[in-house]
């Protein structure tokens, strides 16, 4: 618990020294060449032909592919900022060229990290030379030239040092603004405009991989950096047309829109695993194929949740023309939407000027509602698009500094890549709805031995799902009647709304209607099986975490990619949550403004996309992508959601908690290396030079803690440094809390006993539990919780809210009905 409050304290002070430059206003590099979005024309050539099971494309399409799968728009020098907050622990140039020895190589990379390997490449048998030393992958002399990498066709931006003529007569080139091919999809290769004549004669690639002074330096200048795609999060082995070999694929085996289920995102992030770093701790809680979006521009949650997989965009965007209707306002009315690209057509019908929007929506938290094409946009800002003034609106990763909005208007004046990615996506739009298709178990390799050919069976999997799953998980339904037809429900009245409906959904003649609706032969033809819906976490009953986000809120980071509609939203009341250390339940106010729904998922080729909920926590993982490997996690998973009994358990309160926690799993610090302690001893003063001079270990590491083994991750990871509220009686309430909680703290620590053991130390901290769970932004423990509907933890009410009973009972399958509907299941 010290370790926590002198991590974020000390990163705070470090991040704003490296901050220096922040809150001005700027230019991107683009611009700053004097380039604007006409240069940067999205490619045309039909390299990728066999992805995506082979699917046809027109010139526009193939485009969009192209975008999705290896434009950047500049966020090489975003990933490259990124190893200072996180300490040199993240650095995805180290990712493409792995130090030597390392269980990193490409031989390995799928097994040890979940990438996708690039075809056309073979692992590197030694520093190159010519690339500075580094160990990157190799292309195939059998294989044609990348035609991204065409700098003719595709001129880079000649900015700093590139293009540039070294004393020793080499020049570090300009190259392509689609950079070059890596080895891994989704990652691109750039030359680093920093890296001048000083940068070259202070770079060392034996220095660079084995020595950690030197590597997590944040002035330590690398000649190149990473870019990254869409397709990096997105790009995944095909279920119906896997690879033999994971680590080695051809295109033909890939899917652009599948989602990277497999990555290991914690890995990816520690490069070194060191558990006794409580930072490799955190990002043990990103289970495979999930991470936190939010990380960089940190609303202080821990929030892992998986990759979305693109499917059925057209039935999804019908969804939004049916249930979708937003309200626009302010900044939210700068997003472009289909209409400013088409004259004609049924997307044209998705949006009336000036402030009318019908919208899928995208985020798990159901945040982004402005339009198709906005929430696609910010998906490039939160990858580094426009990092100069991106990062200007907080402090990334370790937070401690209000965040304000990154506003459209401003990086429509000032982003020529901004710009450009605009012109762009209306054409990736237009390639997911060629090729986002479903994928059938019937048509995987081997997939209808899984399939149930029993005809009763799965008529009765068709009516139990029908009577519990359709009204969420299918976009086809019964007309309403007429008096639960009310506009501006998506806003203040929601939850009256939502209520009305679901106390419909219970009726026998809904029920009745949706059975004639799912028994239909065409059913499943154009049916996103989601209703995309935002639903309560009363309802729900799912860890809160993801719901209690709040980057999308007003006066937040994407307050113009949240519609007004969004921030309007009620409160849904009082969840009931679990203590972290005895179990007891208490019930919590969840906020209103946005905060405490989660939009439905779709059921569409559900057999591969396991494990389940919204942050993986429902079922294994086995890291293969085969029909055999896939149905065996599905198999498991889908046990788990039906029989909730099965879900793994808390190591610790085992049933007094109905779910696992995540926990510290051996004694920890936070550790800063030697560079940040000399820039923090800079605003120290004397009192603070003595403290960390106490701290420092000898090799000149600040070590905090330690941090028993056992402890709630998330007790830490969700403090709260600073008041949302900008009343004064809430800004003294909170910095009260704040204060005293340091205090208390600081006084267990001068009592701590030296030769402490792990639960002496949980023990002697106890004291402090009520302040932490006071300041967690997200105290919901328990991860793999919720979701119990047809089964009979659903009406098992002890100890619920009266919100949370609102909602009634529900009938409970047998096991006969259960095994029916995960036979149906499997045929969507």
């Amino acid at each position: 618990m010290v370790g926590q409050q002198g991590f974020r304290i000390a990163l705070i002070l470090a991040a704003t020294l490296l901050c220096s430059a922040c809150d001005k206003p700027t230019e991107d590099e683009a611009s700053r060449a004097g380039l604007s979005e006409k240069n940067f024309p999205q490619a045309d050539e039909p390299y990728f032909k066999d992805m995506d099971n082979g699917v046809s494309l027109t010139p526009d399409q193939e485009q969009g592919r192209n975008m999705w799968l290896v434009w950047s728009g500049g966020n090489d020098r975003f990933w490259d900022t990124m190893g200072r907050p996180t300490l040199g622990g993240f650095d995805l140039l180290k990712i493409v060229a792995p130090p030597p020895g390392s269980d990193l190589q490409r031989g390995q990379r799928w097994k040890v990290l979940g990438l996708v390997n690039e075809p056309c490449f073979d692992a590197a048998a030694s520093g190159d030379p010519s690339r500075f030393g580094l160990r990157l992958d190799v292309r195939r002399a059998d294989c044609p030239p990348d035609p991204f990498a065409n700098a003719q066709k595709y001129p880079g931006v000649k900015i700093g040092a590139r293009g540039q003529t070294y004393k020793d007569g080499s020049m570090l080139p300009v190259g392509s603004y689609y950079g070059e091919p890596t080895g891994i999809v989704g990652l691109r290769l750039f030359t680093n405009p920093d890296f001048d004549e000083a940068a070259k004669a202070a770079w060392d690639p034996q220095r660079y991989y084995n020595d950690p002074a030197y590597y997590s330096n944040p002035n330590l200048v690398r000649p190149y950096r990473v870019g990254m795609s869409c397709g990096f999060c997105h790009v995944g082995p095909s279920p119906v047309n896997p690879p033999c070999d994971p680590e080695n694929p051809q295109w033909a085996n890939l899917n652009s829109t599948v989602g990277a289920q497999y990555m290991w995102v914690d890995r990816l992030f520690i490069i070194e695993p060191n558990k006794a770093n409580f930072m490799y701790q955190l990002v043990k809680t990103y289970r495979p194929g999930s991470m936190d979006t939010s990380l960089v521009s940190t609303d202080n949650i821990n929030n892992p949740r998986t990759m979305n997989a693109v499917y059925s965009l057209q039935a999804r965007l019908e969804v939004g023309k049916r249930l979708g209707h937003e309200q626009l306002a302010g900044g939210e009315q700068n997003n472009r939407q289909f209409n400013d690209f088409l004259s004609e057509g049924w997307l044209t019908g998705l949006y009336r000027k000036p402030d009318q929007v019908w919208t899928p929506h995208v985020l798990k938290d159901g945040s982004d509602s402005v339009g198709a094409l906005g929430a696609l946009n910010r998906v490039y800002i939160n990858i580094g698009l426009f990092s100069e003034e991106w990062l200007q609106h907080f402090n990334a990763v370790v937070g401690g500094k209000p965040i304000t909005p990154f506003e459209i208007a401003v990086a429509e004046k000032h982003s020529a890549y901004w710009r450009a990615t605009e012109q762009g996506t209306i054409k990736t739009a237009q390639f997911f709805l060629a090729a986002a298709k479903p994928d059938h178990l019937a048509d995987a390799p081997g997939g209808d031995a899984y399939l149930s050919h029993d005809a009763a069976v799965l008529a009765h999997g068709r009516e139990v799902f029908a009577n519990t799953c359709a009204r969420c998980h299918s976009s086809k339904s019964p007309k309403p009647p007429a008096e639960l037809v009310v506009d501006g429900c998506n806003g203040p009245n929601y939850m009256s709304c939502f209520a009305k409906w679901w106390k419909w959904t219970q009726t026998d003649d809904y029920k009745r209607q949706m059975r004639d609706i799912v028994g239909a032969p065409d059913f499943l033809d154009g049916n996103y099986l989601s209703s995309d819906a935002r639903i309560p976490s009363t309802l729900l009953r799912t860890n809160v975490c993801s719901p209690l986000a709040t980057n999308a809120l007003a006066g937040n980071i994407w307050n113009d990619f949240s519609s007004n509609s969004y921030k309007s939203l009620p409160s849904v009341g009082k969840v009931t949550l679990r203590d972290p250390f005895d179990g007891h339940a208490w019930s919590y106010t969840m906020p209103a403004g946005g905060r405490g729904y989660t939009r439905v998922p779709s059921l569409i080729s559900a057999w591969s996309t396991a494990p389940f909920l919204l942050n993986n926590a429902v079922g294994p993982f086995n890291g293969d992508p085969s029909v055999k490997g896939r149905m065996a996690v599905f198999d498991a998973s889908i046990e788990q959601m039906l029989w909730p009994e099965r879900r793994l358990r808390d190591a610790e309160l085992g049933d007094r908690v109905d779910g696992m926690i995540d926990r510290t799993d051996q004694r920890s610090f936070i550790m800063l290396p030697p560079h940040y302690v000399e820039q923090i001893r800079k605003v120290a003063g004397p009192a603070g030079e003595k403290l960390l001079d106490s701290l420092q270990d000898k090799d000149g590491f600040l070590r905090l803690g330690p941090i028993p083994q056992g402890m709630p991750v998330n007790l830490l990871a969700n403090v709260q440094p600073l008041a949302e509220s900008s009343k004064p009686e809430d800004l003294v309430e909170h910095y009260g809390q704040l204060l005293k909680l340091l205090v208390k703290i600081k006084g267990d620590l001068l009592t701590l006993p030296q030769d402490a053991d792990d639960a002496a130390l949980r023990e002697h901290f106890a004291d402090a539990r009520a302040g932490l769970m006071a300041l967690n932004k997200c105290p919901d423990f328990v991860v793999n919780r919720g979701h119990y509907f047809g089964t009979a933890q659903f009406n098992q009410t002890e100890g619920l809210s009266e919100d949370e009973k609102a909602f009634g009972t529900e009938p409970v399958l047998s096991d006969d009905d259960k095994r029916a509907l995960i036979e149906f299941i499997k045929t969507l």
